[in-house]
Parts: structure tokens; C-alpha cells; sequence
């Protein structure tokens, strides 16, 4: 993946997760929810929206915002990666801030391996 897609590739993962934590806070998401937590503008929003429902990731209900399934799915999948991380380093004595700002860097850069090596760091410590 070259350094373009790997931009796009985050963009999308990152409005996905502000979908999906959003949907769990709010009863409806609006779009203006979505760029108020991104901090980015209404317009960089139109435009996420159109590619990610192109792809099949989120529907719209006249201005609602949902998940399809396979959105909720890679959405699920980036926010759970993004929590491992953040876990992760806290245990090893990062800052929560700190923690929190990082994860939502690496987890769009982070191997599988690497991840699954920290999962199970996760894991173990949680026992």
C-alpha cells in the first residue's frame, strides 16, 4: 500500500470509528456529530460520506447517519485494534493521553502481528 492509499485507507477507518462510537452515545448520528469529533469541516464530511456508502460501509435515512453490517463490522474491527493499542501502552506506563493519542495513529500502521502480540499482552494481563 503506497502512502496515498494508506492516507485514504486511514481517513476512512477513522470516520467509521467516529460513526460507530458515535452511534453509541447518540440516538441518531448526524453529520455535523461526525465533524464536530473529527474536527474537520461539514464539507471534508460530505465527502467521506459519499465514498464510504459507495463502498457500502453506511447508509443514510434522510440526515442520519448508519453502519451496514459490513461497515459496523471494519468499524468494530479498527475501534477494538485502537482500544488493544491504547491498553496496551497505558500497562507499560504511558499516560492515558498519551496512550490515547498514539493508538489512534498506530492503529491504522500496526501489523497484525504486531497486534496480535498485543492483544494477547492484553489478555493475559486482564486474567
Amino acid at each position: 500500500m503506497n502512502a496515498e492509499e494508506r492516507k485514504t485507507n486511514q481517513s476512512e477507518e477513522d470516520y467509521l470509528e467516529s460513526i460507530l462510537i458515535l452511534s453509541g452515545q447518540l440516538p441518531v448520528v448526524h453529520r455535523i456529530e461526525v465533524a464536530k469529533r473529527l474536527g474537520v469541516s461539514q464539507a471534508a464530511v460530505n465527502k467521506a460520506v459519499k465514498l464510504l456508502r459507495a463502498r457500502g460501509y453506511v447508509y443514510e435515512d434522510g440526515k442520519h447517519l448508519y453502519l451496514t453490517e459490513s461497515g459496523r463490522a471494519y468499524a468494530s474491527a479498527v475501534y477494538e485494534k485502537h482500544c488493544i493499542i491504547r491498553d496496551y501502552l497505558i500497562a507499560r506506563g504511558v499516560s492515558p493521553e498519551a496512550a490515547e493519542s498514539d493508538a489512534c495513529k498506530m492503529e491504522h500502521l500496526v501489523s497484525e502481528e504486531t497486534f496480535l502480540m498485543m492483544k494477547r499482552s492484553v489478555a493475559e494481563r486482564e486474567r
